[in-house]
């Protein structure tokens, strides 16, 4: 007969789904199934949720279920058996972003601020590394596993191709045009790299904060401007304009809450990076590309026979993309919205467009430097959304930010939380002064770190009820069931 500590363990969410689907990413990409590995990884999450019971989520979260019912309710407009394969693709991927928010938001005890952070900083190294790669070989590829398995019929499908054969970077060099190669490893496509890279990049500078001056925080800080040379080498117009958004805003943050040191520090960043663009010509090649490329016009057009042709199907869309009528991009991808709007309907796209802005209201509140990170990863996600394909990576990593966030917030309630603690930055001291006690001993990034034990109080309020007089428990919120074509193409 187990005792009580048995008990409390069997509660706990564990880290293993979460760092399987994130450290392990290189492993899953070389095999084949990065692109399908998050489906199996959430689907355990979820029998891990309801095997411990009681799961919450915060108020507000109805919104982004009302979107996934809009979204089902679409599969009325699928009229091939290949298109209703991508819809069931995606919307799987779309169940496995709220499977990763809620997991997050209710696995306080293990994935804490630091851990979490740690995960998605490593997410950020194999994106600049594979960067890297695409630079230095960008003619490089090869077979995966999956393309040894799959049969031939399956294998003429382009995506599928895309999958089984890995590349690391988007160049013809047999094209018409002559076009830089723009590296993509390890995603797809070099706007899927853009995303990832412009909300993980703030996650490592956030990273900074937790590790205070151990040879983690050296190593993130040397690796902070050598990953700048292969985003500005990728010409994603997208990306600088996120990072772009980001920074400024961040900068502006920081100067009305007072916060000389991270003024002084994100400066110096800015300085760098244009410092590099600089250095490697960035201006001069993005001219020279957009003169080559049509993909500017292209998109407009694209966008207008998307606007045209929802207006025929207003309420559910059509399921999934179509081909063009003028243009080779399918109708329905050169960015998110047009996505949801094109193959979902208006109502759903109303939905999806008041999610993501509720995410970033209700992360708004200024709760420390890290915490604003979070919140400015939201705010960047809310404005790629209108020309990056966001599923599965970039949703996956805002969502469970924007779950870590909120779960401080809604645990700020209770005077517990990481978000209690609000301390000069590391960005900003550079190994200035002496580490925090209330930061977590435990390695962020390993996915073999120590269990940090949170505050008895905290644990008390995810599982026991409180008095009429005190409080509200930690989430605030109300309790979630649980039985609860390729999307884009380059920025160019």
């Amino acid at each position: 007969m187990s005792g009580g500590g048995a008990s409390a363990d069997r509660a706990l969410l564990p880290r293993w789904p979460l760092t399987a689907m994130i450290v392990w990413f290189p492993l899953w990409w070389v095999l084949g199934i990065a692109e399908m590995a998050w489906i199996p990884l959430a689907a355990c999450m979820l029998l891990l949720m309801i095997r411990r019971g009681g799961i919450r989520a915060p108020r507000g979260f109805g919104i982004w279920l009302l979107f996934l019912v809009l979204m089902l309710v679409s599969v009325i407009g699928i009229d091939t058996s290949g298109r209703l394969i991508g819809f069931v693709y995606r919307a799987m991927l779309y169940l496995v972003v709220t499977l990763v928010f809620v997991y997050v938001y209710n696995a306080r005890e293990q994935l804490t601020r630091r851990y979490v952070l740690g995960v998605f900083t490593a997410f950020w190294i194999y994106t600049w590394l594979g960067g890297y790669a695409g630079v230095f070989f960008p003619e490089f590829s090869f077979k995966s596993p999956l393309a040894y398995v799959l049969p031939q019929s399956l294998l003429q499908n382009e995506l599928i191709d895309e999958m089984a054969v890995r590349r690391t970077a988007q160049y013809n060099p047999d094209g018409w045009l002559e076009l830089a190669p723009r590296p993509s490893a390890p995603f797809l496509y070099t706007n899927a790299w853009g995303n990832v890279y412009s909300i993980t990049l703030p996650l490592a500078i956030a990273y900074l904060d937790e590790v205070r001056r151990g040879w983690r925080f050296w190593c993130v800080l040397i690796a902070v401007p050598v990953s700048l040379v292969p985003a500005i080498l990728s010409l994603n117009r997208g990306m600088f304009i996120g990072l772009a958004v980001g920074g400024v805003y961040c900068f502006v943050r920081f100067v009305l809450a007072g916060r000389t040191r991270e003024v002084l520090a994100l400066g110096a960043l800015g300085v760098l990076g244009i410092g590099l663009a600089v250095g490697l010509d960035l201006f001069s090649r993005l001219s020279d590309r957009v003169e080559v490329s049509a993909s500017t016009t292209t998109r407009s057009m694209i966008y207008e026979e998307t606007w045209v042709r929802t207006l025929d199907s207003p309420l559910f869309g059509y399921g999934a993309p179509r081909p063009s009528f003028t243009s080779p991009p399918s109708v329905g991808t050169q960015g998110h919205v047009w996505m949801v709007m094109f193959s979902h309907g208006l109502p759903a796209l109303l939905c999806f467009m008041l999610a993501l802005t509720w995410l970033v209201v209700a992360t708004a509140r200024w709760r420390g430097p890290v915490v604003l990170v979070l919140h400015t990863v939201q705010l960047v996600t809310l404005v790629e959304s209108a020309y990056y394909g966001l599923l599965p990576n970039g949703l996956i990593v805002s969502f469970a930010v924007a779950a870590l966030a909120l779960r401080e917030r809604d645990d700020e309630v209770d005077g517990g939380g990481d978000a209690a603690r609000e301390e000069p930055s590391a960005v900003a001291r550079l190994g200035g002064g002496a580490p925090s006690a209330a930061i977590e001993p435990s390695a962020a990034i390993e996915p073999s770190a120590a269990i940090e034990p949170r505050a008895a109080i905290e644990s008390r309020a995810a599982i026991e009820p409180r008095a009429a007089n005190e409080p509200r428990a930690a989430g605030g919120g109300y309790v979630v069931p649980a039985d609860a074509e390729r999307p884009s193409s380059n920025l160019r």
